[in-house]
């Protein structure tokens, strides 16, 4: 195993015992919110607006952008398409919106310099952003008090911080989601993931839903994360499926090496014998299209997800904003995921400024009307969102995953859609997990 080397994948890095992070975590952040809380009443307040004659509202959105890794350029380009929209069309109660976009570049250094720009700026929130580096981006934004709605659920912070309020479940909800599908459809299962610390977690994620079906634990296959091909990664999943008869299914796990394994596995002639099966996050309609579409690999393959299918009417509140504002940008795509949760983040931040009012918005404002329990509805691309430190995903460490729901989608003629309508929640999978 290659466990102690630093991870760039875009898996949660599990690599602490959850009880115990989630105790120092919520020490720390108790401590620096109270900080926060002293620095308010003295009257430093990050982007105070309203009761001053001040009529904007400025927060923040990043992401990595131009980078040899993961690469979300659509995410800061739709919040501006967002303010562009808003702000034609009167403001957030009347008040400008005013977005500050970054590029975190994929490195701790690049996290952190985004976090105090928020700082320095005067953001009230960031918004919609995605990033792998919590551990340097959290300390400057816990510091001033700055709530982080709607990350992209790619780091375990996320989901301990109380100044984090997730909109979807990360990978462990995709994982679980996806074992519990599988159960009632595929004989013997192979995960391939990355030999890493953070890849080290997946099994017991997926195993959490394929023993909620009655399903035999999967075949654990660790395969290096930064391969240039799978070969023999490939031949040994498809053994491991085809094994004692029945049509069996390849799980492969590896972020943005997922579509590396997928080109060496479709060359197998043995390869049409068994299913194929992913996560959102290890690829996306963007990814399809990249690999062939109908005649890539990803054809009939079986995905989990967060949300509806791009086609789903549900979202055409973004497309119209896309449609209006954004529409020659090639980087923001209606059924990009990275979008997607950007779109519902803006939603969310656009219901807690309704809901204060015209009052006071600030960092102290924002973070406290989200804290008393406001219940946020998203038109159904989400159930109801509320955030309580101590939610029934607490006890396996993810206090702060509020939306359990996943949608089993595949791939069909190219096109990611619904392969069964509705999501499933999957919080009663995930508490029987052994996450230790």
């Amino acid at each position: 195993m290659t466990g102690t080397r630093r991870t760039r994948s875009t898996f949660l890095p599990w690599h602490h015992r959850f009880t115990r992070h989630v105790r120092q975590s919520a020490l720390l952040a108790g401590a620096l919110t109270a900080s926060a809380s002293l620095l308010a009443g003295c009257g430093v307040i990050p982007g105070t607006t309203g009761g001053s004659g001040d009529t904007s509202i400025t927060v923040m959105t990043w992401a990595p952008e131009d980078t040899s890794a993961t690469n979300k350029p659509g995410m800061p380009a739709f919040a501006r398409a967002y303010a562009r929209w808003t702000n034609a069309h009167g403001g957030l109660g009347g008040r400008t919106l005013k977005v500050l976009t970054c590029n975190d570049r994929n490195d701790s250094v690049g996290a952190a310099k985004c976090a105090r720009r928020a700082v320095k700026e005067g953001a009230v929130a960031v918004v919609g952003s995605y990033s792998q580096y919590s551990d340097s981006f959290f300390p400057a934004l816990q510091g001033a008090g700055i709530p982080y709605i709607g990350g992209y659920g790619v780091t375990n912070a996320e989901f301990t911080s109380p100044l984090s309020y997730p909109v979807n479940g990360g990978q462990p909800a995709l994982l679980a989601g996806l074992g519990r599908e599988l159960s009632g459809v595929c004989g013997r299962v192979a995960l391939v993931r990355p030999d890493t610390i953070a890849g080290d977690a997946l099994p017991s994620l997926l195993n959490s839903g394929l023993d909620a079906g009655g399903h035999a634990d999967a075949t654990d296959q660790p395969a290096a994360e930064d391969a240039t091909e799978y070969s023999a990664q490939a031949q040994k999943a498809l053994a491991e499926a085809t094994r004692g008869g029945g049509k069996g299914c390849v799980v492969p796990a590896l972020g943005d090496r997922t579509s590396t394994f997928m080109d060496s596995f479709r060359r197998d002639d043995d390869a049409s014998s068994v299913r194929t099966a992913t996560v959102l996050g290890s690829v996306d309609q963007t990814v399809i299209n990249s690999t062939g579409g109908a005649s890539g690999p990803y054809e009939g393959a079986y995905v989990t997800g967060w949300y509806p299918v791009a086609s789903d009417a549900r979202w055409n509140g973004m497309k119209k904003i896309i449609s209006d504002e954004a529409f020659t940008d090639n980087r923001i795509q209606a059924d990009d995921t990275g979008v997607q949760t950007t779109y519902i983040a803006y939603t969310v931040f656009k219901k807690v400024v309704e809901s204060l009012g015209s009052g006071q918005v600030s960092a102290d404002t924002v973070r406290s009307a989200l804290d008393d329990g406001l219940r946020i509805e998203t038109g159904g691309l989400t159930p109801t969102l509320r955030w309580q430190f101590a939610d029934r995903l607490g006890s396996v460490g993810l206090p702060r995953l509020v939306n359990a729901d996943v949608s089993l989608q595949v791939v069909r003629k190219g096109r990611l859609v619904a392969a069964k309508s509705g999501s499933v929640d999957v919080t009663a999978t995930l508490e029987s997990a052994n996450l230790d």
